[in-house]
């Protein structure tokens, strides 16, 4: 079995202080990395300083932290301080959302999500270099000139006034679309694409992360494949995948409109093409659980780990085959000492 590592995805949905709850013990059972995600929910940035004074060597990751709702210079400060308070054991993620929750949400243009990324990439490091920030960009201009609307003109070049701990906190960016997988593989230290099928990937992706790792500086080492999948070791795997239907059907059918979903084209590029309009049609009418029951079971047990310890192990070997080099489990098992003993398991096969 190849190496990967072992993180956990923390749901933002529930009550935080009950999931916290189960770190220590998922932590002592081989987890090496946790995430938390941010959509229109509680802030990750306040869990994730809480998971660094109760974990010991996990790395903690923001699974996604929309680029549009905090300044580049607001997340690299996050991301610094979030390291130093875990000891250098912090990795920011990155996305840009959706146009549902930026626009609907957070009252922000959904525009220019490639652009933006990599001007608040370069932004980003530059502030952990400690240099005096200076950008001139197409969609930021730091300090802002003084022909700029509403300007005083005292903006000069600041550099972060505390040091530190590392000179360049590891980035990931969620990304789906082959413009943003590019880009992905040659700015980022990390890629994380959901619902990935491993079987599919390198049709999907392949052509779009060979021109990323082309144009990628050697500095930034190998490209880290964080893979979300929810993990399920119990007997009634029914259940289980009814929750990855639940999920895909939500994202395929919900994230966004009619022509504007990139979970929904994720799918069609699958090779699920009727299957998604299907989801969407029903998941738009109402009809949620007929939408969930309309996702191919085939295509649910692809992107997760349900069942038995041999077949976890059979689709472990083809995440891994088709290129993730860590995994980000969501443990669904209905009791606590059930979620643990299947990390435990897990660690088990990715030892083995």
């Amino acid at each position: 079995m190849g190496r990967a590592r072992l993180g956990v995805v923390l749901g933002y949905a529930q009550d935080f202080r009950q999931v916290v709850a189960e770190v220590p013990d998922f932590e002592a059972a081989g987890a090496e990395l946790f995430s938390v995600s941010e959509t229109y929910s509680f802030d990750a940035v306040s869990q994730l300083g809480y998971l660094a004074a109760i974990t010991k060597t996990a790395a903690l990751a923001s699974d996604i932290l929309p680029i549009y709702s905090r300044t580049p210079a607001l997340l690299a400060m996050t991301a610094a301080g979030l390291d130093a308070l875990s000891g250098g054991r912090f990795e920011l993620g990155l996305g840009s959302s959706g146009a549902q929750v930026i626009e609907g949400f957070h009252g922000v243009p959904f525009d220019a999500p490639l652009g933006r990324t990599r001007e608040i990439i370069e932004i980003c490091r530059q502030v952990w270099r400690r240099e005096p920030l200076a950008h001139s960009g197409r969609y930021y201009e730091l300090p802002l000139p003084v022909s700029a609307p509403g300007a005083v003109g005292a903006g000069k070049p600041l550099r972060i006034i505390n040091h530190p701990v590392r000179p360049a906190v590891p980035v990931h960016i969620a990304a789906l679309t082959p413009k943003s997988v590019a880009q992905a593989a040659e700015i980022a230290d990390g890629w994380t694409p959901i619902f990935f099928h491993p079987e599919r990937a390198a049709d999907v992706w392949g052509e779009a992360l060979a021109a990323g790792a082309a144009l990628r500086s050697p500095e930034l080492g190998k490209l880290d494949v964080l893979v979300p999948v929810g993990l399920y070791t119990g007997e009634f795997t029914e259940y289980a995948l009814m929750m990855v239907r639940q999920q895909i059907a939500l994202y395929v059918g919900g994230m966004g409109a009619r022509g504007r979903n990139f979970y929904y084209d994720l799918a069609v590029r699958y090779g699920y093409e009727s299957e998604a309009a299907e989801i969407q049609k029903l998941f738009l009418a109402g009809e949620k659980d007929d939408a969930a029951f309309a996702v191919p079971e085939e295509l649910a047990r692809a992107v997760s780990l349900i069942g038995t310890r041999d077949e976890i192990a059979e689709r472990v070997d083809a995440l891994v085959r088709g290129g993730a080099t860590t995994l980000l489990v969501q443990p669904a098992d209905q009791t606590h000492e059930e979620r643990v003993a299947a990390i435990k398991l897990l660690r088990g096969i990715l030892d083995s």
